[in-house]
């Protein structure tokens, strides 16, 4: 009557019936790791669902596609807290690491201190990374910039670093928490550990450390429960740097968890682009 022959009519309902229902079981395994990481990225989704997709016979498109048509798709966020005071009495020291091939971990860390708080709850997270796997080696969480509160961070790291026969440069911003007396003093102390900070007031000299910082605002909205108690904002990071080492692909890092990339020193590392478009070649970090 229609001019449709009734079996394409049936087959036509069928494929959307199967459609659906693929559509339905990947939204329910997308939620499902979204539970641990909220705004997990779709490549890395991808990535993590690869077998279970190739099962569906689902392709990265079609993949991108479900998750766009069901509004699951990650628009990023932007926020930007100056938590660096570099205009202090204490010795600045020199870029070490602006021209270094970084091979194996533990060869650089970086430091930082990011803002998660509110302004009638001012909060603070610390952390030492490293530079080869971006495995978080070092946190600490306080409602206040002292120096002491980055020391806690990296006492936490020294006491996870495997080899302190090897050499380690220890770099960071120039904030007064890492120029100060009793910072440095650890620094010195420990055996085959420098000290290296950025020259200029250009975040890309301290990459890493700026993308692991919006990894956890970003991704794990660590920021998102800073009208909690002192204690849960500390479970919850705790929590998220757990899952951010140990479950999470790293792109930079041929997607491996951190952890995975730390265990080994044969695979290369990624670099990150300068940001002067002019120059092609990759910084070090």
């Amino acid at each position: 009557m229609f001019g449709i022959d009734r079996q394409v009519y049936y087959r036509s309902i069928k494929r959307k019936i199967l459609k659906q229902s693929k559509s339905e079981q990947v939204i329910l395994m997308v939620r499902k790791i979204r539970m641990k990481m909220p705004r997990i990225g779709t490549r890395k989704l991808y990535y993590l669902l690869n077998q279970e997709l190739r099962a569906l016979k689902i392709g990265r498109d079609m993949f991108f596609n479900i998750l766009k048509v069901n509004h699951l798709l990650i628009s990023p966020k932007r926020s930007y807290h100056i938590t660096t005071n570099s205009y202090h009495r204490f010795k600045k020291h020199k870029n070490l690491i602006e021209n270094l091939k970084i091979i194996r971990p533990e060869q650089v860390w970086v430091s930082d201190i990011t803002y998660i708080g509110k302004r009638s709850k001012p909060c603070y997270l610390s952390l030492v990374t490293d530079a080869y796997s971006k495995r978080i080696m070092g946190f600490n969480v306080a409602t206040n910039l002292n120096a002491e509160n980055s020391l806690k961070a990296l006492q936490m790291a020294l006491k996870s670093r495997k080899n302190s026969c090897l050499s380690l440069i220890h770099h960071s911003d120039r904030g007064i928490q890492y120029c100060s007396d009793e910072y440095q003093k650890v620094i010195r102390k420990t055996k085959n550990l420098r000290c290296s900070m950025t020259e200029s007031y250009d975040p890309y000299q301290n990459a890493v450390a700026e993308r692991v910082n919006g990894i956890l605002k970003q991704e794990f909205l660590v920021d998102r429960y800073n009208d909690q108690q002192l204690n849960i904002i500390k479970l919850v990071v705790k929590e998220s740097i757990q899952i951010y080492n140990l479950v999470r692909p790293h792109c930079s890092n041929h997607m491996l968890t951190p952890m995975q990339m730390h265990q080994q020193k044969e695979i290369e590392m990624k670099t990150y682009k300068t940001k002067n478009r002019s120059n092609h070649e990759a910084t070090s970090v």
